[in-house]
């Protein structure tokens, strides 16, 4: 099969990203960041990967590195019970030690009324093929279901809360798993009920 798809330019992002990573290294910056791969505080936070969260969630909560095990993804659910999301908590509590899970959503978040049909659009116009649309589609995967949004950050929230405390490779007891909201102008956080 002929690969029609474009050739990858090199983004100059990228490039000042490594030139940075450079000088950080040399100079030794990785030595105030020296910690385990064990949680201090035996906690995941499962969040979003939105950038208004990437210093301001760890800063609105008192962390630092070492502290937690962070595990994000768009929109901050699980999309299955099987997905990589569940599988990394898995690994956090019987590998890791974690006993604490937070769930955090986020205000104004990109997933929430994101459109399958639109994401597909996108797809299309960047040079995915409808045949590889379709193939995915033989394959069992429903794109419309699982590139679909949620409608309410609260209600996406609590149902992966809901989803985690009841996984049937959770343990039995030991493990509290609580839901939250940060608004993503001022960190707050609001703990959202069952």
């Amino acid at each position: 099969m002929i690969n029609t798809k474009p050739k990858y330019n090199r983004n100059i992002m990228i490039q000042e990203l490594k030139e940075f990573n450079r000088r950080f290294v040399a100079e030794k910056g990785y030595e105030r960041f020296a910690t385990s791969k064990y949680p201090d505080k035996k906690i995941a936070i499962v969040t979003c990967m939105d950038t208004r969260l990437v210093e301001l969630l760890p800063a609105a909560l008192g962390l630092r590195n070492g502290d937690v095990k962070i595990i994000k993804n768009a929109g901050a659910t699980i999309t299955n019970p099987f997905d990589s999301t569940m599988r990394s908590i898995l690994i956090a509590i019987y590998e890791l030690g974690v006993n604490e899970i937070m769930v955090i959503g986020h205000t104004g978040c990109g997933v929430q009324g994101m459109d399958a049909e639109e994401m597909l659009h996108l797809m299309k116009e960047r040079g995915v093929s409808e045949e590889h649309i379709t193939l995915m589609k033989h394959c069992g995967i429903n794109l419309n279901e699982w590139l679909h949004g949620f409608d309410d950050t609260d209600d996406a929230v609590k149902e992966t809360v809901d989803l985690i405390a009841n996984h049937p490779l959770m343990p039995p007891t030991g493990v509290n798993v609580q839901g939250f909201v940060m608004d993503t102008s001022t960190g707050e956080l609001m703990e959202l009920k069952p």
